[in-house]
């Protein structure tokens, strides 16, 4: 592809002003504030996993607007941007969405035994009906073609570009104070009967946002004794993974 050039008697340091816009080439790059740092690690160490805080105020459009429009500013391999935000506010909707939960959740409880299976039974899961926004970021399969920059060796590269949208909103929402809680207890089938999805369209997050009353200082499972933060220094590993006798134990028992 030729580039641009000016028409013959255009003022050319005009032109060149125009062809080296910060859209075109590299801005210098400078570290955040210490004020503006605080802010992120803030966010990203604040976001909590929302079910029962909920309240019943409505989102603010605007509001609303810049999550999403920074769940859309996130990275993706080949800028494939295979992601689409399915809002969904009807009642009708989320009672249907609330039943098919309730199904695979009753299911999921008899999967655990002793006091696992009975701290499951106390714990709300989902907050489909409280929350007054619901959202659904799905992964578009087909988006870009059949051959996608960055995506040739590994086609589930559109799923995990479309998990950086969903952090990058979870992220903005904690900052503006508003609860996101992710639920992912379906029986894939039914979510998209519900919601109409097509074939190459996968249900990526099932998302509750809202307002909130209050939020727990650490995560709520690991409040409620379900299970630890992980050692953070357990879990690096340097140059390849070690032979399994003396790899890091990090599964479960």
């Amino acid at each position: 592809m030729q580039p641009n050039r000016p028409p013959s008697g255009h003022n050319t340091a005009n032109s060149d002003q125009t062809a080296h816009s910060p859209s075109d080439h590299p801005e210098p790059a400078r570290p955040f504030s210490q004020a503006e740092r605080a802010a992120i690690y803030r966010a990203i160490n604040e976001r909590r996993d929302v079910r029962s805080q909920f309240l019943p105020d409505p989102i603010a459009p605007e509001v609303l607007r810049r999550l999403l429009e920074a769940a859309h500013a996130a990275p993706s391999v080949g800028l494939m941007q295979p992601w689409n935000f399915l809002i969904i506010e009807s009642t009708a909707v989320r009672q249907q969405i609330r039943a098919a939960f309730e199904t695979a959740n009753h299911e999921a409880e008899d999967m655990f035994d002793g006091r696992k299976r009975q701290l499951y039974s106390e714990l709300k899961l989902q907050g489909i009906t409280d929350a007054p926004v619901n959202l659904c970021i799905t992964c578009d399969r087909d988006r870009g073609g059949k051959v996608v920059l960055g995506r040739t060796h590994n086609r589930d590269t559109d799923l995990y570009s479309t998990v950086c949208a969903v952090q990058n909103l979870w992220l903005a929402a904690r900052a503006e104070g508003i609860g996101v809680g992710w639920v992912s207890i379906f029986h894939d089938a039914d979510l998209r009967r519900i919601l109409n999805l097509p074939h190459h369209v996968v249900p990526v997050a099932y998302l509750c946002l809202g307002h909130v009353a209050e939020l727990y200082e650490q995560p709520e499972l690991q409040a409620r004794g379900w299970a630890e933060r992980r050692v953070l220094d357990d879990l690096i590993l340097h140059e390849r993974w070690p032979d399994e006798e003396t790899a890091p134990q990090n599964r479960e028992s």
